[in-house]
């Protein structure tokens, strides 16, 4: 055979078996898109390998949710990749889900980038966990041991106000010139939450602490995009190094500066003396002293992760939002320096025996969760059963996404849904109303475990925030914008503030 004739019938080998493969691959795309049930859940039609993933915007995905419930419903299934999600939408739909079906989707699906970090089957924390004894026994010790430390107590209380005023010091040293809060709020939230995870509090100074609250802002810009998306649903990618490095490395350097704490107080560490979380973790491995228990270092440091991330970013978003609202309606801001007048004064400190005295102010700060809608999409859940709903039905192991966006602005529930209203919460005496469908914390068993420390946190930081200062746009500066910027939470675009001391 000559060297054309050759050439040629390995060029038609090497097609045929190109086509050949191309053709597995779909057979093989058909396969995994199959559906089990003509009564799951109907959605938009993907395309081969990627399923729907290129028609989500994951800038905004509450957004391209809230536009395709108008097409199928308030409950649909999306297809990344090969596997199928459905999405929860509206108050109705929520409610039955997450409270009268809440163990049916109390599970969490596996997410392999993290495991990466050290989310493992053995050590998942307290947020991915898997449904079962180990979630069980994490967040009964957790809960426990927080309220030891002052949840719901007074000494709590007290840190909670004292990290209030040095707040307000910070803001005073402005002297009412414009600054950008953010990182001055996130210190003194995460002062709070690390004086009972850490034993001690970091001065808001402190470059390596700037440098962690940094990265935390990283991490879940990093988390919450396409490519974090694509990693998870496609776990042989993460064999190429860079890739996976290119949205965990700011969990690699947090991970590190847990372990260094972790390690510091083992060398310190007596029994007889609890300091603080970590101090109580380690008594509690040491009285198990069982390989088969979930108390072991690994999960230390993961539970010890997720208190501290937990604890920082969504109530110092909230307290964001909150001085962004004030801005932007200055007559809101007015009433609520006038309640605070009339119940606390200008010299007592605030105390949260205050709130029942106080229903505007009260909804002022419900309004500002509800309307900042900080985690609009919630950690995914998971059933953990078949699962008939709303006569359809939804196999074991789906991953579910509750919208809990869909809930807050729900139109069927929401006088002004898309509005910063105030008196969603009051009625027609100005009394305080709680709504049902207020569910930033989510609900059912897997409803955030510091709900209790973040009520608390938003009420004594922001009447001691709005007691002491007037909040002002500064003069040579637009208005600052209103609208969301998504990563994983929906917080403020940066703004600048003016804090003119009320004297």
């Amino acid at each position: 055979m000559g060297k054309p004739e050759f050439l040629s019938v390995l060029f038609s080998n090497v097609f045929l078996l190109g086509i050949s493969f191309i053709i597995c691959l779909f057979l093989f795309d058909i396969v995994k898109r199959r559906k089990k049930c003509s009564r799951f859940p109907k959605g938009p039609k993907g395309v081969p390998f990627l399923g729907n993933i290129l028609q989500i915007d994951f800038s905004k995905p509450q957004v391209t949710f809230y536009q395709l419930t108008k097409t199928f419903g308030n409950i649909f299934s999306l297809q990344y990749f090969w596997s199928k999600i459905v999405v929860l939408n509206g108050f109705e739909v929520m409610k039955e889900a997450l409270i009268d079906r809440s163990e049916d989707i109390a599970d969490r699906p596996r997410f392999p980038l993290f495991e990466k970090v050290g989310y493992t089957s053995d050590s998942r924390g307290l947020v991915l966990v898997r449904y079962g004894s180990s979630w069980k026994e994490q967040r009964r010790f957790t809960l426990s041991t927080l309220r030891n430390f002052g949840m719901g107590k007074k000494s709590l209380e007290e840190r909670v106000t004292e990290e209030a005023h040095c707040l307000c010091s910070e803001f005073r040293s402005q002297k009412g010139h414009p600054f950008d809060s953010c990182f001055r709020i996130r210190n003194a939230v995460s002062n709070v939450i690390c004086s009972i995870a850490f034993g001690d509090r970091f001065e808001y100074d402190d470059s390596k602490f700037q440098r962690l609250l940094r990265l935390f802002d990283a991490a879940m810009k990093a988390e919450s995009g396409l490519l974090a998306q694509i990693l998870n649903e496609v776990p042989w990618l993460m064999n190429i190094s860079w890739l996976v490095d290119r949205v965990l490395q700011p969990e690699y350097d947090l991970i590190a500066f847990l372990k260094e704490m972790v390690s510091e107080h083992k060398k310190s560490w007596n029994p007889n003396y609890i300091r603080d979380f970590i101090d109580a973790y380690l008594l509690e491995i040491e009285k198990v002293n069982d390989k088969g228990s979930s108390f072991n270092e690994a999960n230390l440091l993961m539970t010890t992760y997720d208190l501290f991330s937990a604890g920082t970013e969504t109530t110092s978003t909230t307290l964001r939002w909150a001085l962004l609202y004030m801005l932007l309606y200055p007559d809101v801001q007015s009433k609520v320096h006038e309640e605070i007048d009339r119940v606390i004064g200008r010299e007592r400190k605030p105390a949260m025996g205050d709130v029942l005295g106080m229903p505007y102010t009260n909804a002022v700060i419900h309004e500002i969760q509800r309307s900042g809608d900080i985690i609009p999409l919630a950690v995914p859940h998971m059933t953990y059963r078949d699962m008939e709903f709303q006569g359809q039905f939804i196999p074991k192991g789906t991953t579910i996404i509750t919208n809990l966006s869909s809930v807050l602005k729900d139109k069927q529930v929401w006088e002004k849904p898309l509005q910063f209203y105030p008196k969603h919460f009051l009625n027609e005496n100005g009394k305080f109303v709680k709504r049902e469908a207020f569910m930033p914390f989510s609900a059912g068993r897997r409803v955030c475990l510091g709900e209790q420390l973040a009520r608390m946190e938003l009420f004594l930081f922001f009447t001691t925030l709005l007691q002491q200062f007037t909040f002002e746009i500064p003069s040579d500066q637009p208005r600052p914008r209103e609208d969301p910027l998504y990563a994983f939470t929906l917080s403020p675009y940066p703004y600048d503030v003016c804090a003119v001391a009320r004297v």
